[in-house]
């Protein structure tokens, strides 16, 4: 169980209100900027770096550690979602 649920669910609800295509909870930032994937190198670039943000903000030591990390089927554990495609 989250602890911080509510402070995060207010969070999401705040950051709603400010876009006009939101209906209530707004989660992902709406200024991405899109990459192409356009080859092996580039791709494994990027899961390594989505994979890696759990460590470089300290929340665990290793990528796997982090419960909600496709890293843990990477490391030849089951993750939480069914169905993961890794890729190597």
């Amino acid at each position: 169980r989250e602890s911080r649920r509510e402070w995060l669910l207010e969070q999401f609800e705040k950051a709603g209100l400010k876009s006009s295509n939101v209906s209530k909870y707004q989660f992902w930032r709406h200024d991405n900027k899109p990459i192409e994937l356009w080859s092996n190198k580039v791709i494994d670039e990027k899961i390594n770096y989505i994979h890696n943000n759990p460590v470089e903000e300290g929340i665990v030591y290793k990528p796997e550690e982090y419960i909600y990390s496709s890293a843990r089927d990477y490391a030849g554990e089951i993750g939480l979602i069914e169905g993961v495609v890794v890729v190597k």
